[in-house]
């Protein structure tokens, strides 16, 4: 399957492609508005797809509610601190808009909340954690490339995880001796104030043993010393694992967005989750 495309539109980024059905607006300039709310619509109409999936400043939220967009998550602060975010919602396909697996996605809700006052389970002795450098990215993509058949970015190429690193993703890994268990990546958006937590991998034999919500403690400490203010995640809303270890780590829940993301050849529901680093 290939990967969505992430190009401009004018100063604002997007991406889109066939993959996750849908263009995805990940940083909207202030200069570009009103006028590329029309561009990315003509965009979505014309390649057929299915949702439009924005994340909006509170400045722009009501032009994009006029629109047809719905929040379907939001975060206070996420933009400098100052202003709310909100990522926003347009179903071209309405049949998109209805997840019926909605009752196990309320669920895993509930155990995440409900795992939230536990501790972190402290981390095997033979374990170590550390930042990834570009001479890891070889072993960085054979397991991504083993754990996901598909994903919306091309995250088992070494040359894609290389590029990343030189631009604004800081990767990190837990380690059994020279054997990369655990992986997962620090997306900053340096101007904005915040930074997404994502790409979290554990290879399945060593599963249970807490290594991503160690990687997370890491992240959030390595972030916050940098000056970001606002971390945040889309995490797979069928997973139990990754909404239990946000929750834990003390993130908040945002919102939930319907059929959203492509991975493993499935698109899936995701929730938002964000936490205060400062």
């Amino acid at each position: 399957m290939t990967p969505d495309q992430v190009i401009n539109l004018g100063s604002s980024t997007i991406q889109h492609g066939s993959s996750s059905d849908r263009v995805y607006l990940m940083e909207l300039e202030h200069t570009d508005m009103p006028g590329l709310l029309d561009r990315i619509n003509d965009l979505a109409i014309r390649k057929e797809y299915g949702k439009i999936f924005a994340k909006v400043p509170e400045y722009w939220a009501a032009t994009f509610a006029k629109d047809g967009f719905r929040t379907e998550a939001l975060v206070p602060g996420f933009f400098l601190d100052q202003e709310d975010g909100h990522f926003m919602a347009k179903y071209l396909d309405p049949h998109r808009a209805d997840d019926p697996r909605q009752k196990e996605i309320d669920q895993i809700l509930v155990l995440s909340h409900n795992a939230s006052t536990r501790q972190l389970k402290k981390a095997a002795s033979e374990y170590t954690f550390r930042r990834c450098t570009l001479e890891d990215c070889r072993a960085m993509a054979s397991c991504y490339g083993a754990i996901f058949s598909s994903y919306p970015f091309p995250i088992n190429d070494p040359a894609f995880l290389a590029s990343t690193m030189a631009d604004n993703v800081i990767y990190f890994g837990a380690w059994h001796g020279n054997e990369l268990a655990a992986l997962a990546s620090a997306e900053q958006y340096q101007q904005a104030g915040h930074v997404e937590m994502t790409d979290f991998l554990t290879v399945p034999e060593h599963t249970r043993q807490g290594l991503a919500g160690h990687l997370l403690e890491i992240m959030n400490q390595e972030l916050r010393n940098q000056g970001l203010t606002v971390a945040y995640t889309i995490a797979r809303a069928l997973s139990p694992g990754m909404n239990i270890t946000f929750a834990r780590a003390g993130y908040q829940h945002g919102g939930t967005l319907i059929n959203n993301t492509q991975i493993c050849g499935d698109i899936e529901s995701m929730q938002v989750w964000y936490k205060y680093l400062n």
